[in-house]
């Protein structure tokens, strides 16, 4: 990696965890989501301990498990991570005490003092908590393309994986599960509070659409808006079709041979890859060479070679 390079991918990590600590500080921790992670958690625990901040949580957390990732998978267990681990919190915390005004606003975190009370969405908790997971999706997404995480549940996933056998994608869905759940038992019900919140419920099903749309919006800053199209094509005017792949799509086309069930003759069937914004063109321009033709359309979950994706490092992180 080249000088620039190398830079420029540690300003993006930078960039990503200022991104992803103000989501929470703004929008998720004054409302009382629980969106999964150590920050979720940070935000059940510091309902009972509201002396502690979110960010120190997240610290308390991260580092015995980031200590124990390093002992376990040693040198797959990168720098940045660590460093994105443990410069979030920090931020998160600094902020904190940026956009409220004394201790208690911050012990509290009550929306009607933040920033003065003009970022306050207490009456509009749906918009909060999609702006919350926009803005948290946008920074974990720039921090994960430059190779990095930001620790915490992905760490227990990792664990779990390893030594469980589970799936990594299960193993965070566990775990955000019971950071949700113990959300519920704390603010919902009022366990080690003592005062039970009267939309605990609400902010349950808030806490889950803010996971699953940070989640999209993660997916969406690695693969891209869409899927390509991948088509199916059986004609009998196939040097026409040949014609407008090669030179108005610019794009090539792979013949299977095929046969049909139903007349048992011999034909070969078209194999094409196109973008998205393209397959309205191909089914016009099929249409116009061969009314008669059989097209099938599907996803292409993801697609390597010219024209397309490179094929990821080895060590490349993938949010699915």
């Amino acid at each position: 990696m080249g000088s620039w390079a190398w830079w420029r991918s540690w300003f993006l990590i930078f960039v990503g965890c200022t991104i992803m600590g103000s989501g929470f500080v703004l929008f998720i921790n004054p409302y009382k989501f629980v969106p999964g992670g150590v920050y979720g958690l940070g935000i059940v625990l510091h309902n009972i301990f509201p002396s502690i901040q979110v960010g120190t949580f997240g610290y308390m957390f991260d580092i015995p498990l980031m200590i124990t990732a390093l002992l376990v998978f040693g040198g797959q267990f990168g720098t940045r991570t660590v460093i994105a681990a443990m410069f979030t919190p920090g931020y998160m915390n600094f902020l904190t005490r940026m956009v409220y005004p004394d201790e208690a606003a911050i012990e509290s975190l009550d929306p009607a003092q933040l920033l003065g009370g003009r970022l306050d969405l207490s009456n509009d908790l749906l918009l909060a908590c999609i702006i919350g997971a926009v803005v948290i999706g946008v920074g974990m997404g720039l921090v994960v393309r430059q190779q990095a995480t930001t620790g915490g549940t992905d760490i227990v996933a990792m664990l779990l994986q390893k030594f469980g056998g589970i799936k990594f994608s299960t193993g965070i869905f566990l775990a955000d599960g019971f950071v949700v759940l113990s959300g519920l038992a704390v603010i919902g019900f009022g366990l080690g509070t003592g005062e039970a919140a009267s939309n605990g419920w609400t902010l349950t099903l808030y806490s889950l659409i803010t996971i699953y749309t940070s989640s999209r919006v993660v997916a969406y800053m690695l693969d891209g808006a869409s899927y390509d199209k991948l088509l199916f094509i059986i004609s009998d005017h196939h040097e026409a079709l040949r014609r407008f792949i090669i030179e108005d799509l610019d794009r090539s086309a792979t013949y299977i041979k095929s046969r049909g069930m139903y007349t048992g003759t011999d034909r070969e069937m078209i194999f094409l890859v196109v973008s998205r914004k393209e397959v309205r063109q191909v089914q016009h321009q099929i249409r116009e060479i061969d009314p008669r033709a059989f097209v099938v359309v599907t996803d292409a979950y993801e697609t390597f070679g010219e024209g397309f994706k490179q094929f990821p490092d080895k060590n490349e992180i993938h949010v699915e």
